[in-house]
């Protein structure tokens, strides 16, 4: 049996960022990070590499059952928690670039995409006191024939928008944690946790582990603990062209209120989402592509964003993402020397360094 100070469940964004925060506190914690899967098993490692922090659409979704202090609120934890990943790693490690996201709408959808429009400067003013800026978004109809695109009437720019490498983000994160002296096992699923005088003990397929503390940052596998927590898990589909020559689009791109998204990659298209074809199907923990989805990505892939050409699919895939009726991420201490990190609404990648620093915090050891 291993004994260790604290043992964090799941090497994902939150894993990795909590036992950071807690060696960079306190260096002589003995610290050890256990993962089910040869990589982290969520969406950790499956994302679509969006820095960002909404679109337009999505923000105004949010509203309509969110007051405005809660969006608000939970831009902030997005644009504070990038600002910590790229502090922390580095632009050039992660090779964050800063070109810009772009929310499209189809002629099909020019009622909303109206409403969205009209709605620019509110949000301008609305998000300065987070950003820091007021031109945050603005109207770039202009960039529609740049792009390409076909059946596209109106384009909101949102110049703060960047993208990142999220392979090597993971990288650069498990080795920043390994070279503090953090031990991460890869592999090793936990079967069960036990208290036994004042300690956890954790039955593992791996061995069993002691931990003064434990700390669940599984995101939406955290019904295995906690079976009636608020949190549905969404599955993200998502796929990968082939390089495509003279390819005009550039940038990081939203459509639907959020539920689609592409961007490039080099002279490649990223495109993933469009779960809400069949919520029902993709709130699973599966790992796993269906055909519906993948058909309804590839039309608007072939019939939208690259008209009159077909490019092949190199690579298709899914990551496990967790959802809840609250925006806030779920931050506590479960029972003595339990915690949870979880629920990042899928924007893990833009909060998850703020929320392993939050959950990190709460540990006492």
């Amino acid at each position: 049996m291993a004994d260790f100070d604290v043992v964090i469940v799941g090497s994902g964004i939150v894993g990795l960022n909590a036992s950071l925060n807690l060696k960079i506190k306190q260096p002589k914690l003995k610290i050890g990070v256990l993962e089910s899967g040869f990589l982290p098993s969520g969406a950790s490692t499956k994302n679509a590499g969006f820095a960002c922090f909404g679109s337009v659409s999505e923000l105004l979704k949010d509203l309509e059952c969110h007051s405005v202090n809660e969006v608000l609120e939970m831009i902030e934890l997005r644009w504070k928690g990038l600002e910590k990943l790229r502090k922390e790693l580095g632009d050039s490690t992660i090779c964050y670039e800063q070109i810009g996201g772009f929310e499209v709408f189809k002629s099909s959808e020019n009622d909303w995409a109206l409403k969205c429009l009209d709605k620019v400067p509110w949000f301008n003013n609305l998000l300065k006191s987070v950003i820091g800026e007021s031109d945050i978004y603005a109207v770039s109809n202009d960039k529609i024939a740049e792009f390409g695109m076909r059946g596209i009437s109106h384009i909101i720019k949102n110049k703060y928008e960047g993208q990142i490498d999220t392979g090597k983000m993971m990288l650069a994160l498990l080795s920043r944690v390994q070279g503090l002296g953090v031990i991460v096992i890869n592999n090793c699923r936990v079967k069960k946790i036990d208290q036994e005088n004042g300690f956890k003990d954790l039955s593992t397929n791996r061995g069993n582990f002691k931990a003064k503390s434990v700390i669940l940052a599984t995101n939406a596998f955290i019904g295995q603990w906690i079976p009636d927590i608020d949190l549905i898990p969404g599955r993200g589909q998502v796929l990968i062209t082939e390089p495509i020559k003279n390819l005009k689009i550039k940038g990081s791109f939203h459509h639907d209120k959020g539920y689609t998204y592409f961007r490039n990659i080099d002279q490649r298209i990223l495109l993933g989402g469009r779960r809400n074809l069949d919520f029902k199907g993709e709130e699973t923990t599966q790992i796993g592509i269906t055909s519906g989805i993948q058909a309804g990505l590839e039309k608007l892939l072939y019939e939208t964003i690259l008209p009159g050409q077909k490019p092949k699919i190199d690579y298709r895939w899914s990551g496990i993402m967790g959802f809840g009726n609250d925006l806030k991420p779920i931050i506590k201490e479960i029972s003595a020397g339990l915690y949870c990190a979880v629920r990042c609404n899928g924007m893990g990648l833009a909060s998850g360094s703020l929320v392993g620093e939050q959950v990190a915090n709460l540990v006492e050891i």
